[in-house]
């Protein structure tokens, strides 16, 4: 991995005292995505089927089944758009511009129906303190281009690093994956070991961490 790093490589800087504003809407903006994944994929272990991919645009759901058709959600950070695809090629998109989460959700669920995508889930985001219902939360509204296309240069640039690292690896390996409850970039190489049981934690953290 050491040829990948050299400086022309490196990242850009990601102050989050400058960015974190942003940082909070677009975390909860992927997880109203998310979840729209998590209700319609198959389970599968480690909740790795809930996982975003990274895209040189930026994010992506990768291929969502539903009824007789296939789509895919895009979170495009070069053109700031939310892209929707679907199988028989039409195509939906919405600005990705600053605006509440509230605002977001909507939008968002009306592009679905005008694609004839209908879908429900739990609208109360994960894994942060003092969560707020998507279509009440007025507070998270910021959205700087310059801070979200650094983002994503750093995404990419970890995660060819990430493939390089599980490339060699035998035996059981997680994708490169993103997880919008956490908003963090993975990969998890399995030692085929059970993990001790953790009696406290919550089924999510049971599934996640079963195997060490």
């Amino acid at each position: 991995m050491a040829q990948m790093l050299d400086e022309s490589r490196l990242w850009p800087a990601l102050p989050l005292n400058e960015w974190k504003d942003t940082y909070a809407t677009l975390h909860m903006w992927t997880q109203i995505v998310g979840k729209v994944r998590l209700s319609l994929t198959p389970r599968t272990n480690h909740w790795w089927n809930v996982a975003f991919r990274v895209t040189p645009q930026g994010l992506t759901t990768s291929t969502i089944p539903y009824r007789d058709r296939t789509f895919e959600i895009l979170f495009d950070f070069i053109q700031h758009q939310l892209v929707l695809q679907i199988s028989e090629g039409k195509r939906y998109s919405m600005p990705l511009v600053a605006q509440s989460v509230a605002d977001f959700y909507q939008a968002f669920m009306r592009m679905l129906r005008e694609a004839d995508i209908e879908v429900s889930f739990w609208r109360m985001p994960v894994e942060i303190p003092d969560p707020v219902p998507f279509d009440n939360d007025h507070l998270h509204s910021s959205y700087d281009p310059q801070y979200v296309d650094r983002l994503r240069q750093i995404l990419v640039t970890v995660n060819t690093i990430f493939e390089e690292f599980r490339a060699d690896f035998l035996g059981k390996c997680s994708p490169v994956h993103f997880f919008w409850g956490s908003f963090d970039l993975a990969v998890t190489r399995f030692s085929g070991r059970r993990a001790p049981e953790r009696p406290a934690a919550d089924s999510i953290t049971k599934e996640a961490s079963r195997m060490k």
